[in-house]
């Protein structure tokens, strides 16, 4: 039985080897062959640097300001909105800081359009609210996706990113010219010396408050700065970050004639955290507490901002008027630590997808899903009157 099984054995091993002379599987390509077929890099491209396929020369920083340029009454605006901010931060003044706005910019018009809006309603509530617009000009990505106005003004992937900076800072300088105040991201450390000029608050998303390089540029701008937690919740890493951008740092940065330079910062004393949620929400009075303490414990502030959207809101928008209303109360009651609020928020509630860019709503965000005017309305109004209810509260 053994030896007829070895026969059998030896027969089906020819079997195969005969095949296999017959059938050859295909030869793998070369690495020249794989990526002239995959990506059209040829030999000499390899030569060079397979990672770079293009390259644009952009505009410096003071070519930009000299294009799209802020007169001295604007520039006193800015500065008094800073100041402004600072003294709620502070508790000089007893205003509630609501940043609200779109998502991120898609169509300079519509937020432009959205901003005269708002401006009705900033001069309507300014005895109780600072309001401020929320322009968020880059967009960080989980993954893929569209990454903002400046990066890809065109919204096709053809990545105008000298057009895009144009359309920033022209947007920026409009809204200012308003009357309103505006805030940003900053998700590319090296746009900041191109726009920073016409903010007057910043964020730095949960997703880059770790990073050094954004710790070191807060501690370079001058106007405060919000550190949001982690994405998971974790906020021991917003705190550390508000450790680092208040100190100096020794960095470098693009100056206005676009030439990287070494740079020692003086920190910026203005750092603060944003509590956005997490894997699920913290904007409840226990996690209020809870982190005023540890930013006591670190000898920070203990003062925070409260995100109304992304994990605060479990990313359904409408939410965002259940986490209003629940700060609303805690300030009716006498609640001081949190002094600010943010907001998505455009002209047609609810989000849309990028797929046909022909055929956009008009005013609907094309990222995260935002709430309309009229809801805005009733949240602004709900939170001035908190503030009022307050001041009844101290007086007494």
């Amino acid at each position: 039985m053994l030896n007829h099984f070895l026969t059998r054995l030896n027969e089906h091993s020819s079997d195969t080897t005969a095949n296999s002379v017959h059938k050859r599987k295909p030869q793998p390509q070369s690495k020249e062959q794989f990526n002239k077929a995959t990506h059209g890099i040829t030999a000499k491209d390899i030569s060079k640097n397979t990672t770079q396929l293009h390259e644009s020369i952009l505009i410096t920083p003071a070519q930009l300001k000299q294009e799209i340029a802020i007169s001295p009454t604007i520039k006193t605006f800015i500065e008094q909105s800073k100041t402004a901010i600072q003294s709620i931060m502070n508790s000089y003044d007893d205003r509630l800081l609501v940043i609200i706005g779109p998502c991120s910019i898609h169509d300079p018009t519509a937020a432009l359009d959205y901003a005269k809006k708002l401006k009705l309603m900033s001069d309507e509530f300014s005895q109780e609210l600072l309001i401020v617009m929320r322009v968020f000009l880059e967009k960080p990505r989980t993954t893929l996706g569209w990454k903002g106005l400046i990066n890809d003004p065109d919204l096709d992937e053809s990545f105008d990113v000298n057009k895009g900076l144009h359309k920033a800072r022209a947007l920026l300088l409009t809204i200012n010219k308003l009357g309103l105040a505006t805030a940003t991201e900053f998700l590319n450390i090296n746009v900041a010396s191109y726009i920073s000029d016409l903010i007057c608050w910043g964020a730095i998303g949960a997703r880059t408050s770790q990073s050094q390089s954004h710790r070191e540029l807060a501690s370079a701008l001058s106007f405060p700065v919000g550190f949001k937690n982690n994405t998971d919740g974790n906020t021991q890493i917003a705190i550390d970050a508000i450790t680092s951008a208040k100190e100096s740092h020794t960095v470098c940065l693009p100056n206005n004639q676009g030439q990287l330079s070494v740079l020692s910062t003086i920190g910026n004393q203005n750092s603060h955290l944003i509590l956005r949620g997490g894997n699920q929400p913290n904007y409840s009075q226990h996690n209020i507490n809870h982190t005023s303490e540890r930013l006591k414990e670190s000898q920070h502030l203990p003062r925070l901002m409260i995100d109304c959207s992304h994990g605060n809101s479990e990313k359904d928008h409408l939410k965002q008027r259940v986490v209003a209303h629940d700060i609303a109360n805690s300030i009716k009651q006498g609640e001081k630590t949190v002094f600010g609020v943010m907001i998505e928020s455009f002209l047609v509630e609810g989000r849309q997808s990028l797929a046909d860019v022909d055929h956009l709503t008009y005013g609907q965000s094309t990222t995260d899903a935002c709430i309309n005017l009229e809801q805005s309305y009733d949240v602004l109004a709900e939170l001035a009157n908190s503030i009022r209810q307050r001041r009844e509260i101290n007086r007494q």
